[in-house]
């Protein structure tokens, strides 16, 4: 299910299962012209079409700082929760149509910026998401990379740090 919504010159949208449990993509965009910026992180929370939560909001400003004309965010595990260890419990976190738009939104970006954290490391997401989209041609960023190997979510980095190519990172190291 599509939900779209223009104010001015500004855009935003986020596409949800019928069930509304998934979404899969998220986009704020003020200057259509321009590149879009996509983060991938690791489970959807708060925000919808409209509202955006802490973690939209600081994407948002990092992308417009960095001169994209749009934000664009997905998740390596589509599943609505504020509290990541309910993906643990849960059959199918990842979401049917999860990989599908992944791969659409990631190869239509100027950049994907991936920041899922250490929880990238249950079912071995985070490693599956990276080829999947290396083999697509599409080389993931980091703006930090955590003690495991993992691309640190980006809440928790200053706007001062710039992203780069996580060349050879997994998505969270095992063993």
């Amino acid at each position: 299910m599509k939900e779209e919504t223009s104010l001015f010159a500004e855009h935003s949208g986020a596409v949800f299962s019928p069930c509304r449990q998934y979404r899969y993509v998220l986009w704020r965009s003020w200057e259509p012209a321009k590149p879009a910026c996509m983060f991938l992180m690791l489970n959807p929370s708060t925000a919808d079409a409209v509202d955006n939560d802490a973690t939209v909001e600081r994407c948002q400003r990092r992308a417009q700082m960095m001169g994209y004309g749009a934000l664009v965010v997905g998740n390596i595990f589509a599943y609505r929760s504020t509290d990541p260890d309910k993906l643990y419990e849960l059959e199918d976190p990842v979401g049917p149509d999860n990989d599908r738009s992944i791969l659409e939104r990631a190869a239509a970006a100027g950049i994907v910026i991936c920041g899922w954290g250490t929880h990238g490391a249950l079912r071995r997401r985070g490693d599956a998401v990276l080829r999947m989209l290396r083999e697509a041609g599409i080389t993931p960023h980091a703006l930090r990379i955590n003690a495991d190997g993992s691309p640190r979510h980006p809440l928790y980095v200053g706007y001062e740090i710039r992203p780069v190519p996580m060349a050879g990172q997994k998505g969270a190291l095992h063993g």
